[in-house]
């Protein structure tokens, strides 16, 4: 069967570096940081006391009272967000076929904040919860909410591949439209898991930095010093659509969505291949998928997660997949200054992978002092300052928690 071309109309998104779409770019290419003490809950007792939260949010201004009381923090940004690229999109929602507009999600957690208040609030003998409990928690509500908004009757699902979710919902969104089963998606992720829990659980992993004293800079991926991922939270949209049907209707186009893979490392729960071999993997797997060779890459967003084995063996399996081309692209990691949004990661970046080919700009990757010695100088990682280059294609990279790998290809639209 002939595969329809898939467009991206619509963005916008909710982080801790900016509440809608100019403001996230803006601070991307002057390399902002996000991170800050934490305020959604008391961390004097945690090991770390910062993150990156968004910032001058409260729901009563997206929200009636009685609806925000309904939603989970993480769903909450899911919907703010979606409402803005469905804005952005100009889509007129009273005069579409909402039969063959979908919701695909992704998250990785879901409702943690709504988990810990209301487990803290049963007993044994009194063992109650509000009504809310279950359908705030668990990971699905959010496209279904997004759905009911909208009354979009498509396919809606979601995604839960950990840190590549929102990647994972934004593939699975491009093969249903390929295949014609949709003519437009809502899809990218949310995450709302700075709590209590959440905090003290990538603690013990030892995973999330402890640089309290320097929290601006303590995501700094690459770096010989990093320590670990800096929390964050927010959510993130796109608006994919069918080709013909984005030109029926006159939409802007930001890119075209050209390639996507998925893979597992099969290798461990929590780390990366060391070989990078799934991360090469799906590389090469999206780059196929794209029909076009690795030299037509401009730049890779990557997953950078300010972690010491992953920072080391992505880096590696970009040079295992391009080859001699892997010192002509370019790459950064916008998590050092977004900190890690776990499953947003792969929407907000593939929208920073977006409007870097529209504005020809690479975002920094920002907080380096030093280069790991284990990592090649050769490769332009576009440390500290954001860099003017062309941009025809760009990769977007995310990795999960049990081995999940996401690549993403768009192209620049002309």
């Amino acid at each position: 069967m002939e595969l329809k071309r898939v467009v991206v109309t619509g963005l916008g998104t909710i982080n801790p570096i900016g509440n809608n779409i100019e403001t996230y770019w803006n601070n991307l290419k002057n390399g902002v940081s996000g991170a800050a003490p934490i305020t959604r809950f008391d961390a004097t007792n945690s090991k770390t006391k910062f993150a990156c939260e968004v910032k001058n949010w409260d729901p009563i201004d997206h929200f009636e009272r009685k609806d925000a009381r309904k939603y989970d923090p993480y769903a909450q940004f899911a919907i703010v967000a979606a409402r803005q690229a469905i804005l952005d999109a100009k889509i007129d929602v009273d005069n579409i076929n909402k039969d063959r507009v979908g919701v695909i999600w992704g998250a990785g957690i879901g409702g943690l904040q709504t988990f810990e208040e209301e487990i803290r609030s049963i007993r044994d003998d009194n063992p109650r919860t509000t009504p809310f409990f279950i359908p705030k928690m668990i990971a699905n509500i959010a496209s279904g909410c997004i759905s009911i908004e909208y009354g979009f009757r498509g396919p809606n699902l979601t995604t839960v591949t950990a840190c590549a979710s929102s990647a994972n919902a934004i593939i699975d969104a491009l093969f249903y439209i390929r295949m014609g089963k949709a003519d437009m998606f809502v899809t990218g992720g949310s995450e709302a898991a700075i709590t209590l829990a959440g905090v003290a659980g990538f603690n013990s992993m030892r995973a999330i930095s402890t640089r309290n004293d320097d929290p601006a800079t303590a995501s700094r991926p690459f770096d010989k010093d990093r320590d670990g991922f800096v929390m964050a939270e927010g959510g993130a949209a796109l608006i994919l659509e069918e080709y013909e049907h984005a030109i029926a209707r006159g939409a802007k186009i930001y890119a075209e969505v050209v390639g996507g893979a998925l893979t597992a490392d099969a290798y461990h729960m929590t780390a990366p291949d060391p070989e990078g071999g799934g991360a090469s993997l799906v590389m090469k797997l999206a780059l196929e998928d794209a029909g076009i060779g690795p030299e037509m890459i401009d730049y890779i967003n990557v997953h950078g997660t300010s972690t010491g084995l992953g920072d080391i063996a992505e880096p590696n399996a970009i040079k295992k997949t391009f080859g001699e081309h892997a010192y002509k692209l370019s790459i950064s990691s916008t998590k050092s200054m977004t900190g890690h949004l776990l499953g947003a990661a792969g929407a907000a970046e593939s929208i920073a992978a977006i409007l870097a080919i529209q504005n020809d700009l690479i975002p920094p990757t920002i907080n380096h002092f030093e280069l790991d010695p284990e990592l090649d100088p050769q490769l332009d990682f576009t440390f500290n300052k954001a860099k003017e280059r062309v941009v025809n294609y760009a990769l977007s990279n995310t990795f999960g928690f049990g081995g999940h790998n996401a690549s993403i290809i768009f192209k620049k639209y002309k």
